[in-house]
């Protein structure tokens, strides 16, 4: 795992071995961030990271300049790796500890760019667009990215805008505006 641009561009972060999460890989993380960075001014935005797995999207974030960093993740090895990750790196990020489907209804925080890569056979995966938008999580204008496998098609959400496939990884884009 490494991070692809900024200020920590070409450092390498390794996770605890036998991790169940599935890191994106550095090429969807790419395309991801062109994408991205042509809409957002990083520093400027408040970013929250659901499923964050080993935080790889949020130190990417971090790396480009964004300060206000929010990650939940389930976990505690992973926690225990992003806390100390944070330190080494030198940045604050507010990092819970707990089910994503949980705290979406209990957070009363609006965020510019939602990130959430959820285990692919997550059975609850399709509902998550639709729950984000009823609790109201999202900026106006704020977009939701959510990485799943071809196997799940959000074209008819009416949040829907767009979608990108790298590899095996589908980020579908739903936008607040």
């Amino acid at each position: 795992m490494r991070i692809i641009a900024g200020r920590f561009k070409g450092r390498r972060l390794r996770p605890p071995a036998k991790n169940p999460a599935r890191p994106i890989t550095d090429f969807a993380k790419e395309g991801l961030f062109n994408v991205l960075t042509n809409y957002f001014d990083f520093d400027r935005i408040r970013f929250l990271d659901l499923f964050a797995g080993t935080g790889n999207v949020s130190f990417e974030m971090a790396s480009r300049g964004c300060e206000d960093i929010t990650l939940v993740e389930m976990y505690k090895p992973n926690t225990n790796f992003i806390t100390r990750t944070a330190e080494v790196l030198q940045i604050e990020l507010q990092i819970i500890h707990g089910d994503v489907f949980q705290f979406i209804p209990n957070c009363f925080e609006k965020f510019h760019l939602i990130f959430a890569g959820p285990p692919y056979a997550l059975e609850k995966l399709p509902k998550l667009p639709s729950l984000i938008f009823e609790h109201e999580l999202l900026h106006k204008p704020g977009w939701l990215i959510l990485e799943h496998s071809s196997a799940h098609n959000f074209e008819g959400h009416p949040h829907f805008r767009q979608s990108r496939k790298y590899g095996e990884a589908v980020f579908s884009i739903f936008t607040n505006d």
